[in-house]
């Protein structure tokens, strides 16, 4: 079987991380790659043996690609997935699939009549913590309430496109993998609510710090609560993962877990995060050559999309919004 030939739009760390995963593979060639700036296209090209192309509108009109991993700014995942669909190649998105939740259902229905591979990243699924919490979730009986906060300081915050509003998206899509964990465990949700504020650099979209918190009420009845926030505002980091059941609860600060029941605290090992990237690269070519299923649809990204645009008109109207 020949190997399926690949390009990268990107040249940052998942690009990196892809590209790594693919030299690692048989079934896979890397061909092209394209980034923002000549620069790092060159030193892309110099890391790996890869030609450099000037554009990603020149890259997914390649006809002798296969397959294109998106792994740029947020802002242009939509219209890159979309053209290369349109050019009738398998795309490999990370997350979001677009910050239009629009256009992100429109990409998967491209893919569907297409008969192509549309895969959104989120490597936390199968990420240690995760499983650890899906493994463990039995001992703690009825869930009832969550919570997961992520606060990441950052220091003399420069001008880029993760402190932009309209490259970076709104925090809770750009950062859909808060919402992701929560509807992968719990379900469908009834109701919304949200605040989001911005520390603004003046006369530009660029912002030094952002703070955003939802409130999830799920079908179930579940409360979850979600703060995600990061910049210079904040002096102190914070990464906790919290869910409370009636028969005890789990508690996850950074990669180590315990569950609490009854007197007892119990330690919860979690793997490591290394090596996601490749296992998710090598699922993606295992789907594509032996047609063996993948760990996550583009579908149940797209609800958490959904979610996140449902909590971003709640912080616009300061209203409940309805999910159904």
């Amino acid at each position: 079987m020949k190997s399926l030939k690949v390009g990268i739009v990107g040249t940052g760390y998942a690009a990196k991380k892809r590209a790594e995963g693919i030299l690692a593979d048989k079934r896979a060639e890397l061909v092209y790659v394209t980034g923002n700036s000549p620069e790092k296209i060159q030193d892309f090209c110099q890391n790996f043996p890869i030609t450099g192309l000037d554009s990603w509108q020149q890259l997914v009109n390649k006809e002798e690609l296969d397959l294109i991993f998106v792994c740029t700014i947020n802002r242009d995942h939509g219209a890159i997935a979309l053209a290369a669909l349109e050019a009738s190649k398998h795309v490999v998105v990370e997350y979001p699939l677009a910050l239009d939740f629009s256009v992100a259902a429109a990409i998967i229905s491209l893919a569907a009549s297409k008969n192509k591979l549309i895969h959104v990243e989120h490597i936390e699924l199968i990420g240690g913590l995760h499983q650890a919490m899906k493994q463990n979730l039995p001992d703690i009986g009825n869930v009832f309430a969550a919570r997961y906060i992520t606060i990441a300081p950052q220091r003399e915050v420069r001008p880029s496109w993760k402190y932009h509003r309209e490259m970076f998206g709104f925090p809770l899509a750009a950062a859909l993998s808060r919402i992701h964990r929560l509807t992968d465990l719990f379900g469908e949700l009834d109701t919304v609510t949200c605040h989001n504020r911005y520390w603004d650099v003046p006369n530009t979209n660029y912002f030094r710090s952002c703070l955003c918190n939802a409130q999830l009420l799920f079908a179930s009845g579940i409360i979850a609560d979600v703060t995600y926030g990061k910049g210079d505002i904040f002096w102190h980091g914070h990464r906790t993962f919290e869910i409370h059941g009636d028969q005890g609860s789990l508690i996850f600060e950074g990669q180590k877990g315990k569950l609490i029941r009854d007197q007892e605290i119990i330690e919860i090992p979690v793997v490591s995060r290394r090596g996601l990237f490749a296992k998710d690269t090598t699922m993606v070519l295992d789907y594509l050559t032996a047609n063996k299923p993948l760990y996550v649809k583009a579908e149940a990204s797209l609800y958490a999309l959904k979610v996140a645009e449902l909590a971003r008109q709640a912080s616009k109207t300061g209203q409940v919004v309805q999910c159904n």
